[in-house]
């Protein structure tokens, strides 16, 4: 039994839990809870599939190969320095800045005009902690929560691409249209879901934005404006339900990605 295990890839993540030709360990924080047979699997295994957050530094700092990458996890719904990012590598993003403490955020309204768009920038996702901020009360009401204001240009869209990168390869790309009278095109605030062709040079972009950013798990999101294209963000913990409408078995094709070496 033990044997048939140790030829199977590892992984620690529930993500796979339900692929048979996977070992899936399950998430344990205190590593001492680990058989020694389970460690030892760990050890000796080549890479770590779907290692959690919390391991993902552990294991880089051992030299430990992981997927996704140790920096898909340090990235994980951080707006803050997915931004930076962006910036320090030149990639097209939407005029963006971060105001921290009230001094700062005195001088929001010194550097955009309304309306523009706020976020919540660290744990938000789903379109949950995005405002469209068009008057000083939609300001004054963003700004009673606590932390950083993470404030950006309004471009008006009504639709944007959503382009997962799975390994060094597009998986599925399609477009996401925002439902009617909302400015949010995510699936989860009734935007709705498109398989027109989407522009190749914004393919080219997402591949370019996972490549230089070292995400190898992620569902990059784009929007075209005024045939300009600017990279909006990286999910690393995007949704399935493009798979699903794309009539592909998720979990099956992770799977097989794995099994042949993919990722």
């Amino acid at each position: 039994m033990k044997k048939k295990a140790e030829n199977k890839p590892i992984a620690i993540g529930a993500r796979l839990k339900r692929c048979p030709e996977i070992h899936t360990m399950g998430f344990r924080p205190n590593f001492s809870n680990y058989s020694p047979q389970e460690q030892e699997l760990l050890f000796s295994a080549s890479k770590i599939y779907y290692p959690t957050a919390f391991y993902a530094d552990l294991f880089n700092a051992m030299g430990k190969e992981t997927f996704p990458s140790y920096h898909t996890y340090k990235f994980a719904q951080d707006k803050i320095k997915q931004t930076a990012l962006f910036q320090m590598l030149g990639l097209p993003h939407p005029r963006t800045k971060v105001f921290y403490g009230p001094r700062q955020k005195k001088c929001i309204l010194k550097e955009f005009d309304f309306p523009f768009i706020a976020k919540i920038p660290r744990g938000s996702a789903r379109g949950v902690g995005v405002y469209l901020i068009q008057t000083a009360g939609d300001l004054g009401h963003y700004l009673s929560r606590r932390g950083p204001a993470y404030i950006q240009e309004y471009l008006p869209i009504n639709r944007d691409m959503r382009i997962i990168v799975i390994g060094r390869q597009i998986v599925l790309g399609f477009w996401r249209i925002a439902g009617k009278g909302n400015f949010k095109t995510n699936l989860s605030q009734g935007g709705d879901i498109s398989f027109d062709p989407l522009p190749q040079k914004a393919l080219e972009l997402a591949l370019l934005t996972a490549e230089q950013c070292g995400w190898d798990d992620v569902g990059i999101d784009i929007i075209q404006s005024d045939n300009n294209l600017y990279v909006l963000e990286g999910n690393m913990k995007y949704g399935t339900k493009g798979f699903q409408k794309a009539d592909i078995d998720y979990r099956r094709f992770l799977c097989r990605m794995i099994l042949t070496n993919r990722v």
